[in-house]
């Protein structure tokens, strides 16, 4: 299988700097991402050879229906990695607007559903389930989309937190788009197993990586399913290690005391397990940033979410990724300081070197990388 890899769209602004905020923190950069901006990194996106831009949901940036929908005629071939947050939309709204998105763009829509970790941002949005239950409604919003999508016979369903009654689409997506999810809870791994086509984790040391694997691998089996799995992390990628990091060096140079103080205070009220965990590798210390080979979680300092970024020259950078891939990660969800620019140098100078290891293909060239396949199930033996 060859190895998929897709960008960021920073919809709350890009900057030459970290970007501090992010998981129910307001977040804003000095670029500010007007249209305009954000076409010049879907285009930089499809030319290096990702295969879709991952566009986040929240109160601190724009609207990743709406944004990507605009976007649409400005791109051939990307796919947009659409966030999307079950109890804010109804399952027939979003089933039905998928259908739409598919039919529009020729294809191009994935999902990324978020159960929303932070309690003071969902309530922010009107809802007041505690987190537990926000769990319980993704599934069972799931459990709706899929029918809907599966089936043209009516759908009635009544749980504890969805009901609906006849409902049924005109238009079906076709294809359906794979349904990306992450949650290191009990109650993600639940929903994952059981609804996720790829399970999706953030940057953390190879080991811990491998055993949250393992553990969706066990959950999922249980159900009879097979799923794959994608890692959210970001890049500094140069044509030297000391370049590199001479970068990371700047970047760190460039947060402020106060932001460091106010995010972790911020963030270590998070809900969040995963959030946690990010927070764990560093805990809060500006000296101790390098928590596995080339693995910097500067980043998590200042930014809620994916803390961490791979760092080093374009062969460590590309053997990282190798040793990920062997642990079962076929999907990369890159970032980079600023966005645009960093597209380039990681299209450039890593992508390359996977392909000539035979791990990469271009999107929509001859021969495609495998797609996502939505709701794979185990085959018997």
């Amino acid at each position: 299988m060859s190895l998929a890899f897709h960008w960021f769209l920073p919809t709350y602004g890009d900057s030459r700097n970290l970007v501090p905020g992010g998981h129910g923190t307001p977040m804003s950069g000095d670029r500010p991402a007007t249209l305009r901006y954000l076409r010049q990194i879907c285009a930089a996106a499809e030319t290096n050879g990702f295969e879709a831009v991952l566009t986040p949901t929240g109160l601190w940036c724009e609207d990743a229906w709406l944004t990507t929908a605009m976007l649409i005629e400005d791109t051939d071939t990307l796919k947009f990695l659409v966030a999307v947050r079950p109890g804010l939309t109804s399952p027939t709204l979003a089933a039905q607007m998928a259908g739409t998105f598919q039919r529009h763009s020729g294809g191009r829509l994935l999902l990324n559903v978020v159960t929303g970790g932070e309690s003071h941002e969902q309530q922010a949005y009107g809802d007041f389930l505690d987190k537990q239950s926000r769990y319980a409604r993704t599934a069972e919003f799931l459990q709706v989309v899929r029918r809907l999508w599966a089936s043209s016979d009516p759908v009635t369903f009544a749980g504890d937190h969805i009901r609906v009654e006849g409902a049924e689409l005109t238009n079906r997506p076709d294809p359906v788009p794979a349904v990306f999810f992450g949650g290191s809870s009990e109650p993600a791994g639940s929903v994952a197993a059981r609804h996720a086509d790829v399970y999706l984790t953030w940057g953390e040391p190879l080991v811990a990586v491998g055993e949250k694997l393992d553990w969706i691998r066990g959950l999922a089996a249980g159900s009879g399913r097979v799923l794959q799995y994608g890692l959210r992390i970001h890049v500094i990628s140069r044509d030297t290690a000391e370049e590199a990091w001479r970068e990371a060096d700047r970047l760190l140079a460039g947060v402020d005391a106060a932001d460091v103080e106010r995010l972790q205070a911020s963030l270590a009220r998070s809900e969040s397990v995963g959030q946690r965990r990010m927070l764990e590798l560093h805990g809060g210390s500006v000296s101790e940033l390098v928590v596995a080979p080339n693995l910097w979680a500067g980043v998590g300092l200042v930014r809620g979410g994916a803390g961490t970024a791979l760092v080093g020259s374009h062969d460590e950078v590309a053997q990282r990724l190798v040793e990920y891939s062997n642990l079962g990660i076929t999907h990369f969800i890159l970032s980079g300081y600023p966005h645009l620019e960093e597209a380039y140098r990681f299209g450039e100078g890593v992508l390359p070197l996977l392909e000539r290891r035979g791990l990469w293909k271009r999107p929509n060239a001859a021969a495609e990388p495998e797609p996502a396949v939505p709701f794979a199930v185990a085959a018997a033996h």
